[in-house]
């Protein structure tokens, strides 16, 4: 399942936002659906932390494949064909 199609489906709760003014008067003027738009900007905002936390945390398991590498190359790449 998607993340856009477990939005969709999702149990809904209601809760209260700050929104800039003016961006709210352009969305409601380009009949932007605010509550689907903030959910997409969330989940977008959920999974670029979720990256930023993964990639801190194999910072070093990273560094260490590609010294790895670097230092002896890939292991099969004598029988790649491109």
């Amino acid at each position: 399942m998607t993340t856009q199609t477990a939005i969709a489906k999702a149990q809904k709760k209601a809760t209260n936002v700050s929104i800039n003014r003016h961006l709210l008067a352009a969305a409601k003027a380009l009949d932007v659906n605010v509550s689907k738009a903030a959910e997409t900007g969330l989940a977008q905002a959920i999974a670029d932390k979720r990256t930023e936390l993964w990639l801190a945390e194999n910072h070093a398991a990273l560094d260490s494949s590609n010294v790895y590498f670097e230092k002896h190359g890939l292991p099969l790449e004598k029988y790649r064909s491109f």
